[in-house]
């Protein structure tokens, strides 16, 4: 039976393998702190947080989410560990939007589990008011038994002040690489998903366990029926009608054993049911499938008012399938080493089972066991992988343009739309278990946040690229391919590209845009240029914003341009003085509420040599990369997602003929 703890209580536990939960409705922090017998942390080296977030027995997430999940073996703490701490804190205001303390939030809540979602002790977090760092939960070790008990300790400065308070020698220093290994997260976030029905109402759900969050899963957290949003990491709030709530994605309950949890019955590929005002259009159905066989996918199949956001929430569906698919698996493997492990350490314990063949026996026999386990998992993997294939292989050649690739037939027919699709494809994400899957990335429009093109090399670059130009003209012609895409999903007239390229570095990948016609203007070259063009977006942007502020948004100007601009910026910061670069972050922050919108084409690396100045707007942009990259984290389970830009087939002419047919659109002011 679940103990509701309140502040001061404490409870005994009966397991030594934990999860602790961690639900706060906004992007909080998780740090466990270890401590001796008198709860003194002896060093940064007795902590587990985003930027170093596995010691001994301890695992906590990469980043800042709604929702944590951290995984406690008290076994494996060393005998001089005699408490764990469990610390909760708010992003500091800088990194972007949210609140300052947690008397402006929902009460955090936290719950001791077990590896089998057997809830042990739970607590709710009460009382806080400004502080901004609280210790929630403390295990300690009490005559040889653990125990939780319920804290609610707040600190008004922060993590600093409640490592001060702790006696950490390091306490700012700790405090500060933990708030950059934070902020450093927040440009590697995949968008959270639409929402997911409660667990009465589920229809699209997998019969697999909750896995336990590892460190080869990248960054991130799983939500375990979050009681609140989760905020999206770029774009815009889920489909549907205007006043729904925001994304709740739920978890379903893990088995006792994660092993066999893995091998269970296949995903049930019925997309969940939106829950709106009024009911949407039915979905298109599918041919009954044979008795015993997985439902036949067809596209279309989720749920929404058009078909479009059908497309659109049965990819993310797809998302959010195979990312949980996958953590079963890895969960299951880590389970099977692990008790092999455990098996192994019991035979060594004993002297008498080094004598003879008894160890080479026991050895065996758990290697076995191990090998056994992982290949049951790898069979339930490989079943639901193959059930996604196939819905794949349905929902690929029935996507709309602006979600499709570049080589969809659909491109052939394209004519300039009437409306303003709600999203739009930024390439693939792909696993490594399941190479054989891409899963559309799809960014909600109008732009919520703008991009960086990543032209720094990487650990995926071939040996063809051999110096840094071949990959800056890559970066550039990637994000003319973005800027392209932008132009076609929108109707003619209502998207504007301005490019500025100081050195003029860019006018070979600017080509399609140049020839085409379809740029407002020549690009941009020297300082005067540069100045001239971030001089007029930056005084729209003032305009706007003073016309939405004195509720005149109709006494703009006249010859006020109404359409979505979107800046491109080749090769930066070369060519740029601070004032320009203040600028263009006025424009990073402010500029999306204005429909300012900013893509930039930059080496992180390179960039970080012109000081503090950029990392504000680092951190403001979604960073892409012109090659195959493991950089981005998914919302549930934090896996290290491959993103692979959208690239053209080679000697295809499909997007000179789709930028001519805009052109022509603008030149005539027709679809």
């Amino acid at each position: 039976m679940t103990a509701e703890l309140v502040r001061g209580q404490n409870h005994p536990l009966s397991q030594s393998r934990l999860e602790i939960r961690v639900s706060a409705g906004t992007p909080v922090v998780t740090v466990a702190a270890l401590g001796d017998e008198d709860g003194r942390i002896h060093g940064t080296e007795w902590v587990a947080h985003p930027g170093a977030p596995t010691r001994p027995g301890l695992e906590v997430s990469r980043q800042a989410a709604a929702d944590h999940r951290l995984a406690v073996d008290l076994d494996a703490l060393a005998d001089t560990v005699h408490r764990v701490g469990v610390l909760l804190a708010l992003p500091a205001p800088a990194d972007g939007p949210g609140p300052a303390r947690f008397g402006a939030v929902a009460a955090p809540f936290v719950a001791v589990t077990g590896l089998d979602g057997t809830e042990a002790a739970s607590y709710t977090i009460t009382g806080l008011e400004a502080e901004t760092a609280v210790i929630a939960l403390e295990l300690y070790r009490r005559q040889g038994a653990w125990k939780v008990r319920a804290v609610g300790q707040g600190y008004a400065g922060g993590l600093a002040e409640l490592f001060t308070d702790q006696a950490l020698p390091q306490a700012r220093q700790l405090a500060d690489s933990i708030e950059e290994a934070v902020t450093r997260s927040l440009a590697r976030s995949v968008q959270t998903p639409p929402p997911r029905p409660s667990d009465g109402d589920r229809s699209r759900r997998t019969a697999t366990a909750t896995p336990a969050h590892h460190p080869d899963q990248g960054t991130g957290t799983a939500p375990q029926g979050a009681p609140g949003p989760v905020p999206p990491a770029y774009g815009g709030g889920p489909a549907g009608p205007p006043g729904q709530g925001g994304p709740q994605p739920a978890y379903p309950a893990g088995a006792a054993d994660p092993s066999a949890a893995a091998t269970g019955g296949p995903i049930d590929y019925s997309h969940p049911r939106r829950q709106s005002a009024a009911p949407p259009p039915p979905p298109p159905t599918a041919p009954p499938a044979p008795p015993g066989q997985p439902a036949r996918p067809v596209a279309g199949d989720a749920t929404g008012w058009s078909m479009e956001e059908r497309l659109y929430n049965q990819v993310w569906g797809m998302f959010e399938d195979l990312a949980r698919t996958t953590a079963a698996y890895r969960s299951a493997v880590d389970f099977a080493e692990s008790r092999m492990d455990k098996e192994l350490e019991q035979t060594l314990s004993d002297p008498r089972g080094r004598i003879g063949g008894r160890a080479d026996a026991a050895r065996e026999a758990a290697r076995a066991r191990q090998a056994q386990l992982v290949e049951r998992a790898r069979e339930a993997l490989d079943r639901d992988l193959a059930q996604l294939v196939a819905e794949a292989e349905v929902v690929e050649p029935a996507l709309p343009p602006a979600y499709a690739r570049w080589d969809n037939p659909v491109w052939h027919a394209y004519r300039v739309p009437m409306e303003i699709p709600m999203a739009l494809r930024l390439g693939d994400l792909r696993l490594p278990e399941a190479d054989g899957i891409r899963i559309p990335m799809l960014l909600r429009l109008p732009l919520e946040r703008g991009l960086w093109i990543d032209s720094g090399r990487t650990d995926a670059l071939d040996e063809s690229f051999t110096d840094t130009h071949d990959m800056r003209r890559l970066a550039m012609e990637t994000a003319v391919t973005h800027a392209a895409r932008l132009l076609a999903v929108y109707p003619a007239g209502e998207f504007t590209v301005h490019v500025v390229d100081p050195a003029g570095s860019g006018a070979g990948s600017l080509l399609p845009l140049t020839h085409s016609g379809v740029l407002a203007a020549p690009p941009a070259r020297g300082a005067a240029g540069v100045a001239d063009v971030l001089g007029r977006l930056t005084q729209r942007v003032d305009l706007v914003q003073m016309a939405l502020r004195g509720g005149a948004a109709d006494a703009l100007p006249p010859g006020f341009d109404p359409s979505q601009q979107l800046l491109v910026v080749n090769d930066f910061p070369h060519g740029f003085d601070d004032r320009a670069v203040n600028q263009l972050r006025y424009l990073a922050d402010e500029g999306p509420s204005a429909g300012v919108h900013l893509m930039l084409v930059a080496d992180r690396e390179e960039s970080a040599g012109y000081g503090p100045l950029l990392d504000p707007l680092w951190r403001s942009l979604l960073r892409l990369t012109p090659v195959a990259d493991s950089h981005l984290a998914d919302p549930w389970v934090g896996h290290a997602w491959t993103y692979e830009p959208p690239l053209v087939p080679p000697g295809s002419q499909v997007l000179q003929q789709v930028l001519t047919r805009v052109a022509e659109a603008r030149r005539t002011g027709r679809s």
